[in-house]
């Protein structure tokens, strides 16, 4: 159903809500108000890029998708494990060149894959880099936050934390080990590429 009046795909601002209810109410009551009235509802009130939005709990997802007939997400396409492992490594090393990233996975990283998450607004070109040449650095998209459930940046896990738990290392990853489920299962080529010289 397309947005309409009191709907909106996107993340509702802070200050966008204080001037729907009014610069004296107490935004966060508010929002404690509506997130109690969903419960054991399918949806509920979260922050996710930097404002509030209605989502569907995740319990509920997989059969709201298959009476719609969607896979999930909204059309988009998963990501290879190529292009899930840069996405996460953007994500953590930001703002990062195409050219550091090739330098740690020991491959060239292609431009193709750069663009097919550029593509679904994953990523976006961040600041130049101070480096000869000045080449263009990457960073992650409010619209990453968004599709990751994220309110900010912070929210990612520890990345030492993880390594300490044992579910990543840092060495795992440079051999593109990639942990089960951070990509999707699919027999996609990878688009990260050997250096040719």
């Amino acid at each position: 159903m397309p947005p309409g009046p009191g709907r909106a795909n996107e993340p509702v601002t802070r200050s966008v809500l204080a001037r729907v209810v009014g610069r004296n109410c107490n935004i966060e009551l508010i929002i404690d108000d509506i997130r109690a009235e969903l419960t054991g509802r399918p949806y509920e009130l979260v922050p996710v890029a930097g404002g509030w939005q209605h989502r569907t709990k995740k319990a509920f997802g997989d059969v709201i998708h298959a009476a719609f007939g969607q896979r999930g997400g909204q059309g988009e396409k998963e990501l290879s494990q190529s292009e899930a492992l840069v996405l996460m490594c953007i994500a953590y090393f930001q703002p990062i060149t195409r050219g550091e990233l090739s330098s740690f996975f020991g491959k060239e990283v292609s431009r193709d894959l750069i663009a097919v998450l550029r593509g679904q607004d994953l990523i976006a070109s961040g600041p130049r880099s101070p480096q000869p040449g000045a080449p263009y650095t990457y960073v992650t998209t409010k619209n990453f936050l968004s599709q990751f459930g994220l309110d900010t940046l912070r929210q990612l896990p520890d990345f030492e934390a993880l390594e300490d738990a044992g579910l990543m290392s840092k060495e795992k990853l440079l051999a593109g080990d990639i942990p089960a489920g951070l990509a999707s299962a699919g027999g996609e080529d990878d688009v990260v590429e050997d250096q040719a010289s």
